[in-house]
């Protein structure tokens, strides 16, 4: 099941930052969350874990501590429901994600500029360096993984440039870089 909505980045209000899109919902405006198929499957896969494999675990370490006898001052009883807690919290923060997500379709991905999805090849000017990265949604942001973020200082720099313009971006230190967008493919 794909839950890959169709609508261009304005069609909706937008965050007012460069971001994703807003969605209404119960008067509130909820920022979409953009993933790619890859991603939409890991969210899927640790939400599907979360609620079957880890709530069992927890489910046992509660009723383990429950026959400890005392509830009122057993610290493996609150540190288990205090897990409970905060799994229910992830899986509702997954939930939400995956609701509101609009997962790319590499098939669909313009190459003649910098978009979610895409894989662009930058040349730092200054530094004289090549790096490529692969361009996702902040939910799936991992710069070990050169997976970067188009709401991060630099993919908000180059979402929609072309092949071959240079671009400056701000440093949250002041500094400034230049990148030169070498080569822009779909992932």
């Amino acid at each position: 099941m794909t839950l890959a909505r169709r609508r261009s980045y304005h069609s909706e209000p937008s965050d007012g930052a460069g971001g994703a899109p807003l969605s209404r919902l119960g008067g509130y405006f909820l920022k979409d969350v953009i993933l790619t198929p890859e991603g939409y499957k890991q969210l899927k896969g640790e939400l599907d874990r979360l609620r079957t494999e880890k709530r069992r675990e927890i489910a046992e370490r509660i009723a383990a501590a429950r026959a400890f006898g005392e509830i009122a001052e057993n610290a493996e009883y609150d540190d288990a429901k205090n897990e409970q807690m905060m799994l229910e919290h992830r899986i509702a923060q997954l939930d939400e994600r995956l609701a509101s997500a609009r997962v790319i379709n590499p098939k669909e991905i313009d190459t003649s500029v910098v978009s979610v999805g895409s894989v662009v090849r930058l040349r730092d000017v200054d530094a004289k360096e090549t790096i490529e990265y692969f361009i996702v949604g902040s939910a799936e942001a991992n710069p070990v993984e050169r997976k970067l973020s188009n709401e991060s200082p630099v993919g908000k720099a180059i979402m929609g440039r072309k092949k071959g313009e240079t671009v400056e971006v701000a440093t949250p230190r002041g500094s400034k870089l230049k990148f030169k967008i070498m080569e822009i493919k779909a992932a």
